[in-house]
């Protein structure tokens, strides 16, 4: 699979999406993964599902929404967020995006392909496994010194997850909670964003295409312990805490953070 079909999906997304003027609050089901399912939710998953349909190949899709759907006889994984921060488009915050990744094997470590597209602005970020990352088609690098400008994190849980990270906010000139873990990855993996923490686990398909986009940008991903996670099957229900760094000083110094 090529870069070029992705990004034909993610024009199609950004000429679609944006036709839902008023984005309705009403769920319309409960997704595969057992969150609640929005149109906009719905209406990309059926964008992506179709482009993917059209490529002519045999692909196993993990979706957010649909759940696990073969494709000819099944292939290559392909881990779908239709929308990531679907909660900031219902209210109308303007932060969230779809979310791709193509996976040869059954593991992080197989992905070979990722694609995020901010569905507001229309910026990209891919990466492709050994050839680097990009941002709107020039390359791009995490952060390079070991300062805490900007960290943000996900607070799936406030009460639990904001006490475990305190240590960490707290070292930093700025903290985000934006909403939507693929766009914060993306930022990081662009340079912006220094540190980037999910105290409570997330599910594989929430993180795997931030995950190589880190990678290849020349930044640090592992669990909240430190602990490596391209072994972490690529499924509905596997997940796990991130802590992802720009760099190896500044995640050697986000763990000490974490510890305390």
């Amino acid at each position: 699979m090529k870069i070029r079909l992705l990004r034909n999906i993610g024009e199609r997304l950004l000429r679609e999406i944006p036709l839902i003027k008023k984005i309705t609050k009403t769920a319309i089901g409960i997704g595969a993964s057992g969150d609640k399912t929005y149109p906009i939710d719905k209406k990309a998953e059926d964008i992506i599902l179709s482009g993917l349909e059209e490529s002519g190949e045999h692909l196993t899709i993990i979706s957010e929404e649909v759940g696990v759907k073969d494709i000819g006889s099944g292939g290559k994984k392909i881990l779908i967020d239709p929308v990531d921060g679907s909660r900031n488009a219902i209210l109308g915050i303007p932060f969230f995006c779809s979310s791709i990744a193509v996976v040869d094997g059954n593991t992080l470590g197989d992905i070979e392909l990722a694609y995020v597209v901010n569905l507001v602005n229309g910026d990209e970020f891919w990466a492709e496994k050994g050839r680097g990352a990009f941002f709107n088609g020039e390359k791009m690098h995490t952060q390079k010194d070991n300062e805490f400008y900007l960290v943000a994190y996900e607070a799936r849980s406030p009460r639990k997850d904001i006490s475990r990270i305190i240590p960490l906010l707290s070292e930093s000139r700025k903290t985000r909670c934006l909403g939507a873990t693929a766009l914060d990855l993306s930022h990081l993996a662009q340079g912006a964003i220094s540190v980037f923490s999910s105290p409570s686990p997330s599910r594989s398909f929430d993180f795997a295409g931030g995950w190589l986009l880190v990678k290849e940008a020349g930044g640090i991903f592992t669990d909240t312990d430190g602990n490596p996670i391209e072994t972490l099957e690529v499924s509905l229900k596997k997940s796990t805490p991130l802590l992802a760094s720009g760099n190896a000083k500044l995640h050697e110094k986000a763990l000490r953070l974490l510890k305390k």
